[in-house]
């Protein structure tokens, strides 16, 4: 949390802010003002490394997701560049359901390719009795009777600031000095930072620390195997990091439980992390592809080849989205398939690349990285769903042994379980409204219309005495056109996509509400209409 600086307003100056600043888009002098609280947001050290073109095109991407991780706060305010440095201009708001300037500070600086923001008060100068004026001014009520420092420096072309930082650092600390108890350079408790361009002197009191890395979606795109444990949101992060926009896919082996706490973990990576990406959550009922495995395949290969059809099913998602990678968060010696050798023929499974983030990382170390990301107590309530661990499982595969286990397979059971997964777009989920009781229902009346969402093939084996079928993709694109005067109750296999279409049907206006048990409540209630 960094402390609000007071006077905390600043006039700021904006031609137009519906595209980037150009150095002399901004002159103090120029008419069009308004009080804003201004952020001054600094560029990650792996931009300003970059080659002109390529820090142009990233510099562009990273204002993109600021705007947007801007609009979707609810708070109104403009994205700014002036010479080589972005400011966000806050616009008050009284609505105490919208997040403060600290929490906005909080908030931009979760954008990758953000090094730090401060909430900043600026002035223009023209020589440095301006910007001591203006600093003390600003800073006496933060170092009253306590200790203090100012640290200066100049910002741009040194020939352009006819003045020293030590200059300003020795003529603000004297002005203040009166009003602190002491000067105290080594171990201060307050310090006074002023950054000086030359248009203007910016003030600050503190850094909110960004999360570095370059901006998201400047890399490509690739696909995560999401377990809901701690290592494959760890990993996630680590290559949302690095510029790379994500999709997750899920292969759930636990049912409705394991499918929604993977969700929320999902939700949480996209909302606090994936500002200008719109990421999806794959999920593939993997139960199936695992019976398959114990009825055919030797014990001690079930994990290993479990995890080379969770490659291909990833694979077959990441070439349906144009991704260009796998990322697993598959650490050397963690658990017995995680072995060098055992990696190797895992690895195998699939053409992609796998990415591997945490290889060389310890337990621990993982799991303290989770609470960075933010995912670590939601990774904690996630159970171990895994229905195959051998006795003995093999440490030491041989890719022919693998292969010749694996040719004893029916294929056509992990294209069927891809075939009927299902996708969120993660924006779009809300997760709070789906544990709502008016969404769910408890009886089926006689005029209610049923729609079954789940594959052709299922509905085709049994559904509900009377009800309709339309899977869930095509649901999806349909409810729009659907009757506002009819009630609609909806199922699915667990009860997440019934929810989730509710949701939005409801959003939209229309009486609908879903079966919250899935298939076993659903043929519940038409054993109870049957008798």
């Amino acid at each position: 949390m960094i402390p609000r600086n007071e006077p905390g307003k600043f006039r700021l100056v904006v031609n137009d802010p519906d595209t980037m600043m150009s150095p002399t888009s901004m002159p103090p002098s120029e008419a069009s003002q308004s009080d804003t609280t201004l952020l001054l947001v600094r560029f990650s050290g792996d931009l300003t490394t970059k080659a002109d073109a390529t820090r142009r095109r990233m510099t562009s991407r990273l204002v993109e997701n600021l705007r947007t991780s801007l609009k979707t706060s609810g708070r109104t305010g403009k994205v700014v560049r002036d010479r080589n440095r972005l400011f966000v201009a806050l616009e008050e708001t009284q609505d105490p359901e919208l997040p403060d300037d600290e929490a906005m500070a909080e908030r931009l600086a979760r954008v990758f390719g953000v090094q730090s923001i401060s909430i900043t008060h600026a002035v223009p100068w023209d020589d440095i009795d301006d910007v001591v004026r203006e600093g003390e001014a600003f800073g006496t009520p933060h170092v009253r009777d306590r200790r203090f420092a100012v640290r200066a420096r100049r910002v741009g072309e040194k020939s352009e600031i006819p003045i020293s930082s030590s200059a300003v650092e020795r003529a603000l600390g004297t002005a203040l000095l009166p009003t602190a108890s002491r000067v105290d350079l080594s171990n201060p408790e307050i310090t006074v930072f002023v950054e000086v361009d030359p248009d203007r002197a910016y003030y600050f009191i503190a850094n909110e620390p960004g999360a570095g890395g370059l901006p998201l979606g400047t890399e490509g795109r690739a696909v995560s195997l999401l377990s809901g444990g701690f290592d494959s949101p760890v990993a996630s992060w680590r290559l949302l990091r690095r510029g790379v926009a994500l999709d997750y896919v899920f292969c759930n082996l636990g049912g409705r439980q394991h499918e929604l706490e993977t969700l929320q973990i999902a939700k949480r990576l996209a909302d606090r992390w994936q500002a200008g990406t719109r990421p999806r959550f794959h999920a593939v009922d993997f139960d199936p592809v695992s019976r398959e495995i114990q009825a055919r395949v030797t014990t001690r290969y079930w994990q290993i080849i479990l995890k080379r059809l969770m490659l291909r099913a990833a694979e077959a998602v990441a070439m349906r989205w144009e991704a260009s990678a796998i990322v697993t968060g598959e650490a050397i010696g963690q658990v017995s398939s995680q072995t060098l050798q055992n990696l190797s023929v895992i690895e195998a499974g699939a053409l992609l690349p796998i990415l591997r983030p945490l290889v060389g990382n310890n337990k621990e170390e993982i799991i303290a990285e989770a609470r960075r990301v933010g995912t670590h107590d939601l990774s904690a309530k996630v159970g171990e769903y895994c229905a195959i661990v051998p006795s003995k499982p093999a440490t030491h595969a041989r890719l022919e042994d693998v292969l010749e286990e694996e040719a004893r397979l029916d294929p056509g059971v992990l294209q069927e379980a891809l075939e009927s997964r299902t996708h969120y777009q993660l924006s779009e989920v809300d997760l709070s409204a789906w544990d709502a009781e008016e969404l769910s229902v408890h009886e089926i009346g006689s005029s209610d219309t049923v729609i079954d969402l789940r594959p052709k093939a299922a509905y085709a084996t049994w559904h509900y005495p009377g009800a309709l079928f339309l899977d869930f993709p095509n649901a999806l694109r349909a409810y729009a056109s659907f009757d506002p005067g009819q009630r609609y109750v909806l199922y699915c296999e667990f009860g997440l996509k019934s929810a989730h279409l509710a949701d939005l049907m409801r959003r939209e206006g229309l009486k609908a509400r879903h079966v919250s048990g899935g298939l076993r409540e659903v043929r519940r209630l038409a054993d109870a209409r049957t008798a």
